[in-house]
């Protein structure tokens, strides 16, 4: 029985998704297996003797050979146990997942608001400019997502402090929030988080929206569709639109994971309680564990929705299934 095209290019890409994350998990675990630092020595200190070190490093299992520790975490992970945290003590053990658990929900939660508002926002820009290309209203926007885009996120983010939290208190200038707080509270304090992540994304996908819409506007059927007199928002939306959602949904993909994995500067500054916070923090102790979780949550974030975003763009542009 021969597969239908579709569904042999998506069984192809999913199979070099498994395949990209074993090698990520192997350069992720090599990568912080050579780091500089002990984590035994840093915690003991410097006055603890070698067979003190020692006795520590054989009870986190940290004297074992690498490959023997890989096999070990690897084969955790796919059962979903990260093992246990290495700042927890041996007295009272704590689980990678019940540290990293509810900050990958916090993260989850201040990515999806700022989805909710940036790719409505973002489309329905790109598709303005598109129709009134050249106009006061396209420059405009323009320069506006051109200036968003060349400023770091912290810059903005410190700015956004500065006017709308100090000079005008409209948010938290921090952004701490807890299970106890009510939904207003809680919009109150991650509003600046929200506004810097939403600068930078929505430039992002307004841009690749409008391009791909200003691309497509040359073309001979859509010339077709406006000698029959059809309105022009009419022939962007049902003409060139369907055949633009490739590239934008690309983007809009590309940025979703961007909110998941490129949030550390953000939740650093507005010292939110999200994953890339926790991640900045084990860091500093060297929680080996808990950095790898951290690091692999990220990329598999990363490989998915990208893997998703490939296989929208191939159901929907059946060109791609055929490149040659």
């Amino acid at each position: 029985m021969i597969a239908h095209p579709l569904v042999r290019t998506i069984g192809h890409r999913l199979a070099m998704g498994v395949l990209s994350l074993f090698v990520v998990s192997l350069i992720i675990f090599a990568a912080i297996a050579v780091l500089p630092g002990d984590f035994a020595r840093a915690t003991l200190g410097r006055s603890a003797t070698p067979a003190t070190v020692a006795a520590f490093q054989k009870q986190l299992g940290l004297d074992r050979p690498v490959p023997v520790r890989y096999l070990d975490w690897i084969g955790g992970v796919v059962q979903g146990d990260f093992g246990n945290s290495f700042s927890s003590g041996v007295a009272r053990p704590r689980t990678v997942m019940s540290i990293v658990g509810p900050r990958l929900r916090n993260t989850l939660l201040l990515a999806g608001v700022t989805a909710l508002l940036a790719v409505p926002l973002a489309l329905g820009l790109g598709l303005l400019a598109a129709i009134y290309r050249n106009s006061w209203f396209d420059r405009l926007v323009n320069a506006i997502t051109l200036v968003a885009i060349s400023f770091p996120e912290f810059f903005v983010a410190y700015a956004l402090m500065l006017f709308l939290a100090v000079k005008y208190p409209l948010f938290y200038s921090l952004a701490r929030i807890s299970p106890e707080m009510t939904a207003g509270d809680i919009a109150l304090r991650i509003g600046l988080p929200v506004l810097t992540l939403m600068l930078g994304t929505v430039a992002h996908m307004m841009r690749m929206t409008r391009a791909s819409i200003v691309g497509l506007l040359a073309s001979p059927y859509i010339e077709m569709a406006r000698l029959k007199g059809i309105a022009p928002g009419r022939v962007i939306l049902w003409h060139a639109l369907p055949n633009a959602w490739a590239p934008i949904l690309s983007v809009i993909a590309f940025n979703l994971a961007y909110l998941i994995v490129g949030v550390v500067v953000v939740e650093v500054v507005f010292v939110y309680p999200g994953i890339g916070q926790a991640m900045v923090d084990a860091v500093r102790t060297r929680d080996i564990p808990v950095v790898q979780a951290c690091a692999l949550i990220f990329a598999v974030t990363f490989i998915l929705l990208n893997l998703v975003a490939d296989i929208v763009a191939i159901a929907t542009n059946p060109k791609l299934l055929h490149p040659r």
